[in-house]
């Protein structure tokens, strides 16, 4: 199925079709729903400025604690550039041995692309990560210039980490040099030249965007918060998504 860009502004890859099919109703979340997150969001924006302005610029990993705003970010900035020519494909990645493909059919259009992979993660012997290298760096032609990579993860390195891997690193010259099973997995979080953290927040906050998403709420506040309290309590623990959870809960 083609899809016109000029009036498409998100994509889903479905691997059993082969295809991609457009979103209609994207989420129409915005920066400014983002709370206790600034330095992210300046950061992201800045870079996809520059990638909108042609200018150089870099794929970006945003790791980092569940539920604190590493997805919502991404799909803020697609609706925050979208008037700019900014696109969205969202790719699994169970579905990146397609990646290549996909690429293939976008870099010659006058749009620009980001390629939105959710909770990216790779288990130990995994290959798929291999076709994400090429997009991310080229083989033996470059990456497209109008495409850029935008993941998720809770893994820093994108692969999991093992003690035994650490100790057996050694001191060469006064350098440390890590085992090859290492450096592996440090080379391809390497390749995203954006790194954004993302932690836990706290209870004040968390309190922050409570308020927020209860902006009209005419009720006390005290009992408010301590209803929001306890549910992150139940949920265990504090972050953007289980605020939004308890508005969804809560509002009337």
């Amino acid at each position: 199925m083609n899809i016109d860009w000029n009036t498409i502004k998100a994509a889903v890859w479905r691997p059993r079709k082969e295809y991609l099919r457009p979103v209609h109703h994207i989420d129409p979340i915005s920066l400014d729903d983002l709370l206790g997150i600034a330095r992210q969001k300046d950061q992201l924006r800045r870079n996809t400025e520059r990638f909108l302005d042609g200018l150089p610029a870099n794929n970006a990993l945003l790791w980092g604690a569940r539920g604190t705003g590493k997805s919502s970010l991404i799909k803020a900035i697609l609706n925050a550039y979208q008037q700019r020519e900014l696109r969205l494909i969202q790719v699994d990645k169970d579905d990146l041995v397609n990646l290549p493909e996909i690429v293939d059919d976008i870099r010659d259009l006058p749009q620009r692309f980001l390629v939105f992979c959710d909770d990216l993660s790779f288990e130990a012997g995994d290959p798929s990560y291999k076709a994400l290298k090429s997009v991310l760096e080229g083989s033996v032609e470059l990456p497209p210039a109008n495409v850029l990579v935008y993941a998720t993860s809770n893994r820093r390195h994108l692969l999991p980490e093992y003690m035994e891997e650490n100790q057996a690193a050694k001191l060469v010259g006064g350098e440390i040099h890590f085992p090859e099973a290492v450096e592996e997995k440090i080379s391809l979080s390497d390749r995203f030249g954006l790194w954004l953290s993302f932690y836990p927040i706290s209870q004040d906050e968390y309190l922050a965007i409570v308020d927020h998403y209860f902006v009209d709420y005419r009720g006390e506040r005290a009992p408010l918060h301590e209803a929001a309290k306890q549910f992150a309590l139940l949920r265990g623990g504090r972050s953007g998504r289980v605020a939004r959870q308890f508005y969804n809960d809560y509002a009337r």
